[in-house]
């Protein structure tokens, strides 16, 4: 069985921690208004933890250079950012967090939804 990433309490909503994918790899879990998703916690302009960026609605804010990318989809939506981030879906269970697989080659598509219940 898969071990959760985290308790769906640790991500209160309007906020993003940094978590371990499992193997080794940081991945970024964001609450937005009570869906999670997650996306991998580098941003894909400069070398930065967007876990150490700021949530605003549906689109993460990095701290290096005020790129955003929207967490429902990896997209790239504000520059100097251009390429997206990579998405993952999560399911909430039992009020932990876990990761489902990414659809390769589906940014806009590679989401799954989990509401807190």
């Amino acid at each position: 069985m898969r071990e959760p990433l985290c308790s769906s309490h640790d991500v209160p909503p309007g906020t993003l921690i940094s978590v371990d994918r499992g193997d080794g790899t940081p991945i970024a879990v964001c609450n937005v208004e009570g869906t999670f998703y997650a996306v991998d916690d580098l941003c894909s302009h400069g070398a930065s933890a967007l876990s150490e960026g700021q949530l605003i609605g549906c689109e993460i804010e990095c701290v290096l250079h005020k790129g955003r990318f929207n967490v429902t989809t990896g997209k790239a939506t504000r520059r100097p950012a251009k390429k997206p981030v990579a998405t993952y879906g999560c399911t909430v269970q039992d009020g932990l967090v876990y990761l489902a697989d990414p659809v390769p080659g589906r940014q806009d598509d590679s989401v799954m939804q989990a509401r807190a219940s």
